[in-house]
């Protein structure tokens, strides 16, 4: 250690670098909390997710592949929300329910 520093330059020196250290958290804090607030907001502006939802084909001529319910896992990426009465002409038009959430059922559908 160097003796020419005495013990209350030294802290000093360590309270500077706590401040700074202190300064540094504290704005660690204000950018996390700005973050949350961003990420509830972005969650309260969110749309409200369809009740049903066709899954297209691979290209926009294809025909659609299921229909799902709205909230399904195994709903694909080229998925759109669509109402109710579209849901039931697809399902009538020979278009399959996914048949993991069965939306044919929930829509009280019956194949003729």
């Amino acid at each position: 250690m160097n003796d020419s520093l005495s013990r209350l330059e030294l802290l000093r020196f360590l309270e500077r670098v706590q401040e700074a250290d202190l300064e540094r958290t504290r704005r660690w804090i204000a950018d996390e909390e700005r973050r949350q607030l961003e990420r509830q907001q972005g969650e309260q502006a969110r749309p409200p997710a369809p009740d049903w939802v066709l899954e297209l084909g691979l290209n926009r001529d294809a025909p659609a592949v299921y229909v799902h319910e709205g909230g399904c896992w195994n709903a694909g990426k080229r998925s759109k929300g669509v109402d109710r009465s579209t849901a039931l002409r697809a399902l009538a038009e020979g278009v399959a329910a996914c048949p993991h959430c069965r939306p044919d059922s929930e829509l009280g559908y019956l194949e003729a």
